[in-house]
């Protein structure tokens, strides 16, 4: 994972009033995964979607489903989710106390474990779990609406990820969540970056999920 650059569109900006078309036009465009954001009004100031909607996902496309819990107590709610079809499973260090076995319980379920952590929180927070997780995800936004910019102040924790996976030799993948778009993608890229998670720049572009993809997807470069 951690070579491949990867796109996931958010399907939080998508028009749920055709979620099946569009996430099937987000797979024929070229999306590497599908992103979905689950929130409980408590965690972030916002509600959004549960496991019912991963299951309609699922069925309607084969590309790996990355459900983002940003909800209080996630431990929870796991099983429903990854047997809804979640592929892979983003928790947040805020709100698992007893982190690792958060983590472990990810994959024992069957799912790939992550871990996110907001713009405030320290990088340090999340040290002690990255032998254990596929990813992290930096929050480049503050949880809970899409279209919000990119904090600039967020990405030195990039910078300091890949200098950390290169000690531990190991394939983990770098997310950056929020404010992803043509301006910022190269920024992000520059500081280690191959996990890019998209809404509002994918499934609002102007010409089209596809170009929206498409647009995203020319700045990039194997790294």
């Amino acid at each position: 994972m951690a070579g491949k650059i990867q796109i996931a569109p958010s399907i939080l900006a998508a028009d749920f009033t055709c979620l099946g078309d569009q996430v099937r036009a987000a797979e024929a465009g070229g999306a590497d995964q599908i992103h979905i954001d689950v929130m409980d009004g408590h965690f972030v100031p916002n509600i959004t979607m549960g496991p019912f909607i991963v299951e309609a996902v699922r069925r309607v496309t084969q590309l790996p489903l990355d459900v983002h819990l940003m909800i209080e107590q996630p431990e929870r709610y796991l099983k429903a989710f990854i047997d809804a079809g979640a592929t892979s499973i983003n928790v947040h260090v805020e709100t698992c106390p007893h982190l690792h076995r958060t983590l472990q319980q990810i994959r024992e379920l069957g799912a790939k474990p992550c871990v996110a952590f907001n713009p405030h929180t320290p990088f340090e927070m999340i040290r002690e779990v990255l032998p254990d997780v596929e990813r992290v995800l930096v929050m480049t936004i503050d949880p809970g609406f899409g279209g919000q910019k990119l904090l600039q102040n967020t990405l030195h924790k990039l910078t300091e990820l890949r200098q950390v996976s290169r000690i531990l030799q190991n394939e983990l993948g770098i997310g950056v969540d929020g404010g992803i778009d043509v301006s910022t993608m190269p920024i992000v890229l520059s500081h280690g970056a191959n996990f890019f998670v998209a809404g509002t720049s994918i499934f609002k572009a102007p010409g089209g999920i596809t170009a929206g993809i498409a647009a995203l997807r020319a700045l990039t470069v194997e790294v």
